[in-house]
Formats: structure tokens, C-alpha cells, sequence
């Protein structure tokens, strides 16, 4: 198994995951056009989203995206994980903490402050592992308003 940024041909498998990840989280998911815009916002010059894979015999077991952000409260940078998934059977090998450890890794030669992200309040073991290694939790609600 080895991590490295998506490549465009990993769209459909990405896609996938996606899905899954959806599920996981009991949430709706519609994969029409997403791969076009994914291609979109992933491949063109200078990417505000960055995706990392997870690989193993050429199948992709998990994804992570990212993007540099500003908190004016803090009045600096940091890296927002929108996603981080990995497939039940990937789960438990400290491939999450490599991935945390490569999104660590970038944030820093961006120059940002910390990495924030969130996760439902059921996934008891998200939160048990991002508490291990060393993550701390604010209360709030997630609210969307669609536009």
C-alpha cells in the first residue's frame, strides 16, 4: 500500500469512494458530473483542492482532500481536511495516521497554523483516533445552506 496525489486516471475509483464515504456517513450522494468537476477543481493550474490516495494493487482503499484556508480569527492559514476516508477492510493498519502525517507534512511548507476538520458525532472511532493522535474537538453544528 502507498499514498500519493490522485492522478487524473483514479476519477472513477475516487468517484467510488466518494460514494461509499457518503453512505458511511449516511448522507445523500450524486455522482453525476463529478467527474468533471473534480478534473476541474484537482487538475488545473495551481489546484486550491489537493486529493491524496491510498493504493494498493493498483485499487484505491482511501482518499483524503484538503485545502489551504484563512481564519480570521486566528489571522493566518490553516489546511481544511474536507475528507478523509479509508475502506473498512484498510481501517486499523495507521494508514490515517500517515495520511494526517502527509497532510501535516504539506500544511506546514504552506506555512499554516493547523489543520482542521470535523466528523459526525457517531463515528466514535474517527473521533478516538484523531483524539490519539493528539487532535482536540470544538462543539458546534455543521449547517448548509444550499444554493
Amino acid at each position: 500500500m502507498h499514498i500519493r496525489f490522485v492522478k487524473i486516471e483514479d476519477l472513477p475509483q475516487l468517484i467510488m469512494l466518494c460514494k461509499a464515504h457518503a453512505d458511511f456517513e449516511r448522507a445523500d450522494y450524486n455522482a453525476h458530473n463529478k467527474q468533471e468537476a473534480l478534473s476541474t477543481f484537482l487538475f488545473r493550474p495551481n489546484p486550491h483542492l489537493k486529493c491524496l490516495v491510498v493504493v494498493q494493487d493498483d485499487i484505491l482503499i482511501g482518499y483524503a482532500t484538503f485545502m489551504k484556508q484563512f481564519s480570521t480569527w486566528d489571522a493566518d492559514f490553516y489546511i481544511y481536511l474536507d475528507c478523509l476516508y479509508l475502506k473498512e477492510t484498510a481501517r486499523g493498519r495507521g494508514l490515517g495516521q500517515r495520511i494526517m502525517a502527509q497532510i501535516k507534512t504539506y500544511a506546514i511548507s504552506q506555512n499554516c497554523i493547523a489543520i482542521q476538520w470535523q466528523t459526525p458525532e457517531f463515528n466514535t472511532k474517527a473521533i478516538d483516533f484523531y483524539t490519539k493522535i493528539g487532535a482536540t474537538s470544538k462543539d458546534k453544528k455543521r449547517f448548509s445552506l444550499q444554493l
